[in-house]
């Protein structure tokens, strides 16, 4: 079985919208990341970690729309270029794929996600995507959570985290480390 991981970044009040201020990231913090914060390269340690776990990336629509614009091109994210990527869209249409960015398959339902989890191979990275997030998290096939917390509230914007009556969920704490310009990681798995 495969591990469904999503990694993201967060404000401290639960907003993961927008955080780098590419392409079609409206918000009105737009680039929060990046803004008002000391750079500590420790802090971005998390991501280089990640890639050595990575065998395939998974994108909501927008998510794929937005990345699929600067990611392939990108020097500081070669290393994903040829890992197999899944888009979780029950609109997107296969003219819509793009080439030259490693394999891509369109999957149509939450369960063809589970049925993904169920076949071999190694783990799976949900980078941004928070709708697909919370539909696949209250479906509960998300298996690990990978978060950056930065040290800004920004008081609206799309949360990680469903609202729906759902059951309590409980998390086991795997790692986590404080940075000196208030940058905290988490990383969590999911009890079951």
């Amino acid at each position: 079985m495969r591990n469904l991981v999503y990694t993201g970044f967060m404000s401290l009040d639960g907003v993961v919208e927008a955080p780098g201020g590419g392409p079609g990231e409206d918000h009105r913090s737009s680039g929060w990341v990046h803004k008002d914060l000391e750079f500590v390269p420790e802090a971005w340690s998390l991501k280089g970690e990640e890639l050595a776990d990575t065998s395939a990336l998974m994108f909501g629509r927008r998510s794929y729309e937005s990345f699929s614009q600067t990611w392939p091109d990108s020097k500081d994210l070669a290393d994903y270029k040829e890992l197999p990527k899944y888009v979780v869209s029950t609109t997107l249409s296969a003219d819509a794929l793009i080439d030259g960015w490693g394999p891509i398959t369109i999957l149509r339902s939450t369960e063809e996600v589970a049925a993904l989890k169920e076949s071999e191979g190694g783990s799976i990275y949900i980078h941004g995507s928070a709708e697909l997030a919370r539909r696949l998290s209250d479906a509960d096939l998300i298996d690990q959570y990978n978060l950056l917390v930065f040290p800004v509230l920004l008081g609206a914007g799309k949360s990680l985290f469903s609202k729906a009556d759902r059951d309590k969920q409980m998390l086991t704490l795997r790692e986590s480390e404080t940075y000196s310009n208030g940058i905290l990681k988490l990383i969590y798995d999911v009890k079951r």
